[in-house]
């Protein structure tokens, strides 16, 4: 295992990490840009960790409208509440990027066998800490779809990201198209405002990369 583990695994010593593997409660894989990790409708015991790379969480209906509802980053977790409940996905999870998942399977994890293991009673509470720090992440989306402005979107999703990576200038993990998914815009309309947005001096930017100038409270 490497030296910077991810979250879940930040108290478990290296022994108790092997103890794991051998018991098969871990596994990892490698996938390809593009390629499918979970579709819509399949059932799983398994949750993923992401160890490098890039995940997208997505919606996509019957007429094929995509609609990202989550990115997931590196030590970041997913699908972790259909693993524990058993119940079938409601979306698909995609690569975005090469990627590699490490991923811990419920099933084996939560058999009686292992209650009395050591690193059992750490790992649970690890995953309490990712699973509430998941639930803030989706709170901010939901912040970010509930205005009809696309300004408002477009300030509340930014300003968010300036206060969880504590500076001003930043990059997002998404490309203009997947930014107006994420937002649930027109690429369009989304570009045009950025470009007003950046004429009235509130914002730059190039590409994924932005740099807030002021707050913008004045212009909602």
């Amino acid at each position: 295992m490497s030296q910077q583990r991810p979250p879940i695994f930040r108290t478990i010593e290296e022994a108790e990490y092997q103890d794991l593997v051998s018991g098969g409660c871990v596994r990892r894989a490698e996938y390809q840009k593009g390629q499918v990790l979970f579709h819509t409708g399949d059932r799983t015991r398994e949750f993923g960790i992401l160890l490098d790379g890039e995940i997208h969480i997505e919606n996509i209906d019957v007429w094929g409208t995509r609609l990202i509802l989550h990115s997931i980053g590196v030590g970041q977790s997913f699908a972790e509440t259909y693993a524990f409940c058993s119940e079938p996905l409601m979306v698909d999870v995609t690569a975005a990027r090469d990627s590699k998942v490490l991923f811990v399977d419920l099933g084996v994890l939560l058999t009686p066998g292992n209650y009395g293991k050591s690193w059992y009673p750490k790992l649970l509470q690890n995953l309490l800490v990712l699973s509430t720090q998941k639930n803030l992440a989706w709170s901010t989306r939901m912040f970010c779809i509930t205005s009809k402005s696309i300004r408002t979107r477009v300030m509340t999703y930014l300003s968010a990201e300036a206060v969880r990576r504590g500076s001003m200038e930043f990059a997002i993990p998404f490309n203009r198209q997947q930014m107006a998914d994420y937002l649930n815009v027109e690429r369009s309309a989304l570009s045009k405002e950025l470009g007003h947005m950046q004429k009235e001096g509130i914002l730059t930017f190039h590409k994924n990369r932005f740099h807030l100038l002021r707050t913008g409270e004045d212009t909602l």
